[in-house]
């Protein structure tokens, strides 16, 4: 089940949860999308100002063993 966050703080606090199991980044035309998988929910920060986000996505990862992943579409896999 998605949640929005509108806040950065409250972002990298989530991030921080041991729950949390891998961060996704979408780069569109006007915005830059952060998505926090946790156990429960999967958490979304959309930030319109390119220098923040380029700021937030250069920062390191929150903890060492969190998967840091981009926006890829694999195709399914039959089996």
């Amino acid at each position: 089940m998605p949640w929005n966050i509108e806040e950065i703080n409250d972002f990298l606090l989530i991030a921080r949860r041991k729950d949390a199991k891998s961060v996704k980044i979408k780069k569109n035309r006007d915005d830059m999308k952060f998505k926090v998988c946790c156990s429960r929910y999967l958490y979304t920060l959309v930030i319109t100002d390119k220098e923040m986000a380029e700021k937030l996505k250069q920062s390191p990862a929150p903890r060492s063993e969190l998967k840091r992943q981009a926006w890829l579409r694999l195709p399914r896999s039959k089996g």
